[in-house]
């Protein structure tokens, strides 16, 4: 997607193609948490529920793997393309001055994850993910076990799978909102998570107490809220951070640092995990909202540098 979406008017519109981009993720969700209430609620085994989204996930897989990833493999000569060939042909140069052969062009060298470190707000962003994505992964996994207590598992999962739904246009929405205000992402994001801590705060005074419509309600505009942020970090957001002057035409810099973000923000979610079991024993559903809470705020602060210099009407 960073290959082929680098042209001037891509870049203005990067957060809305993105956004668009990412609801594939969450289409996948959806469709398994049908599948599963489906399977249970027409008394299959359970092992059905995890055979046939495997199935179709390997089918999808063989049709991404038929995509061009470089356009300059099918002579497409896009603006980061011609960057690079410029950074060729001085290398040719230099080694022609010296004597030396060029070799044939195999493209620029992946950057290292020092190197992508290196790059202003790589880390920040990296470890603010961790918590954002710690949150995402506390509702996922664990909304249908909370339903469980008041509704019947088809009738949970399907509740839960709203969740899911939501997550879809928050990419949507945050994208096409930083790019009406020239790419202010960070900002945007800190919105969404101020609000998100808000909706946290409600479900940890009365979760156990909302009936059906409200918390249908408020499951949904939590899904917009957690995947907004989550879905452009890892996307628009790593393709603004792989356009730094240092690694620009570089095709393979964009993979090290959407690696690098999803690497450390699933190390910071899966430790942060093993806190909910014991809260939710010891200490009751609040804690763990008033814990999601405590992660959202702290992922929040971490992009707070980014934060106050878009404000300050500095976005590059």
């Amino acid at each position: 997607m960073g290959n082929w979406f680098c042209d001037a008017d891509s870049i203005k519109n990067r957060g809305l193609i993105f956004g668009l981009w990412t609801c594939h993720q969450y289409c996948g969700d959806v469709t398994a948490a049908l599948c599963t209430a489906w399977v249970l609620g027409i008394g299959l085994p359970y092992w059905w529920a995890i055979l046939i989204p495997a199935a179709t996930n390997i089918l999808w897989g063989f049709l991404t793997a038929q995509l061009i990833a470089d356009p300059a493999t099918v002579d497409i000569i896009t603006p980061e393309v011609r960057i690079r060939q410029q950074k060729l042909d001085a290398k040719r140069k230099e080694l022609e001055e010296k004597g030396l052969t060029a070799e044939a062009d195999e493209g620029p060298a992946p950057i290292s994850y020092r190197a992508a470190l290196a790059i202003p707000m790589v880390a920040q962003y990296a470890v603010a993910f961790g918590f954002f994505k710690l949150t995402n992964y506390v509702l996922f996994f664990w909304l249908p076990y909370f339903l469980g207590k008041n509704f019947d598992p088809v009738t949970a999962n399907l509740i839960a799978s709203l969740y899911s739904v939501g997550m879809m246009p928050g990419g949507i929405i945050v994208g096409y909102v930083s790019d009406l205000f020239g790419g202010r992402r960070a900002a945007v994001i800190g919105t969404f998570m101020a609000l998100l801590i808000i909706f946290l705060s409600v479900f940890a005074t009365c979760s156990e107490k909302l009936t059906p419509v409200p918390l249908l309600i408020m499951l949904g505009c939590m899904g917009i809220l957690v995947g907004g942020p989550n879905n452009i970090i890892t996307s628009a957001v790593a393709a603004d951070l792989a356009s730094h002057p240092s690694v620009r035409g570089n095709n393979k810099s964009l993979g090290t640092v959407t690696g690098l973000i999803n690497g450390c923000g699933s190390i910071t979610a899966s430790i942060g995990l093993l806190a909910v079991g014991p809260l939710q024993d010891n200490f009751g559903w609040a804690s763990v909202w008033i814990f999601l809470i405590g992660c959202t705020g702290i992922g929040t602060l971490l992009m707070s540098p980014k934060i106050v210099q878009e404000l300050s009407g500095n976005v590059n």
